[in-house]
């Protein structure tokens, strides 16, 4: 007897579990293809939502897309499938991403079922987080799961974190007076959005957080040039805890696992009880992303920057509806 086939509400269920990942400026720049017969996702790019300036290569586009793919994998193993996943590369349709073919109970991935919890509770926090220190265990954890999706975590300290917020600092000074920077942000930034409701993508005004009045956490302030009334500052962690994804190579497919590695490592942070929030303005600019690298080896690629810590979660974004990331085939 055959497998059972999946109903167009579970494929609907997986499809809105995995697009509750992270994306640059939440432009959710996925779209899903559901073929029935063979109970295949395949994950495609919409590079529609391209940013032409701050990711001309589409690398963080791919990364978005990696964070998604790595939730479609958790939803269905949590709905007790085994999802076969293979990263595509299609020069005739660069589109398509990866497929996730869907097969009976596994142990290649039960792992992953533990952190379907965190799927909808994780959200970018760009509030002040405590100076209290994430523990070393939880550190190892953090750098395991990164490794279990063939990318490395790792945690500067001493002079290379000291480098690595200048970096930041560099970055968002030149993002301050970058008119394609400024086209991004004000593409994919809602400053009339009073609630998560009012709109199906890109950061609302009230995720942007306060203005950073003091301390050196490596935040973007989302408003830009602009002015906004009423919105209030605050002092942030002078000692910030920061972790950087890596990979060996640099290619279309190593955007992808390390999309998947940054989304398994934020989900076990959020279980952790660690807040998060993203810093990519170094990996925006090219002169800026390699000196991020890991200077005891010199070795790979920097793909994310990662902002972690105590304090408040941030608040849901909104997210596009399923209908229109999702089609199904025969």
């Amino acid at each position: 007897m055959g497998e059972p086939a999946l109903s167009d509400e579970r494929v609907t269920a997986l499809v809105h579990d995995a697009a509750a990942a992270p994306s640059m400026h939440n432009a959710q720049p996925w779209r899903f293809r559901y073929v029935r017969h063979s109970r295949t996702f395949e994950l495609r790019a919409d590079f529609e939502r391209a940013m032409p300036h701050s990711d001309p290569r589409t690398r963080g586009l791919h990364i978005g897309c990696g964070a998604a793919l790595l939730n479609l994998r958790v939803a269905a193993a949590h709905e007790g499938w085994y999802p076969q996943t293979r990263l595509l590369h299609e020069p005739a349709d660069p589109a398509l991403l990866a497929s996730v073919r869907l097969s009976g109970p596994g142990s290649g991935e039960s792992d992953l079922d533990g952190l379907y919890p965190a799927i909808h509770e994780r959200h970018s926090s760009r509030f002040p987080f405590e100076e209290t220190e994430i523990p070393d265990a939880v550190r190892r954890a953090l750098s395991e799961a990164a490794r279990l999706e063939g990318a490395v975590l790792t945690f500067p300290t001493s002079w290379h974190l000291q480098e690595v917020l200048d970096m930041v600092r560099e970055a968002e000074a030149r993002n301050l007076t970058d008119r394609g920077t400024d086209q991004d942000l004000a593409e994919w930034t809602r400053t009339d959005a009073p609630s998560v409701n009012m709109t199906d993508d890109g950061v609302p005004d009230y995720a942007f957080g306060p203005r950073m009045r003091g301390g050196k956490a490596p935040m973007r302030d989302f408003a830009g040039p602009r002015q906004m009334a009423g919105r209030d500052a605050a002092d942030f962690e002078r000692n910030p805890q920061l972790a950087l994804v890596s990979t060996i190579h640099d290619r279309p497919e190593d955007w992808l696992r390390a999309g998947q590695a940054m989304e398994r490592v934020l989900l076990l942070a959020t279980l952790e009880g660690v807040s998060s929030s993203f810093a990519t303005q170094p990996v925006e600019w090219t002169d800026l992303r390699w000196p991020l690298r890991d200077p005891v080896s010199g070795k790979g690629y920097t793909q994310m920057l990662l902002r972690l810590g105590y304090g408040p979660k941030g608040p849901r974004t909104p997210r596009r509806p399923v209908s229109e990331v999702l089609d199904m085939r025969p």
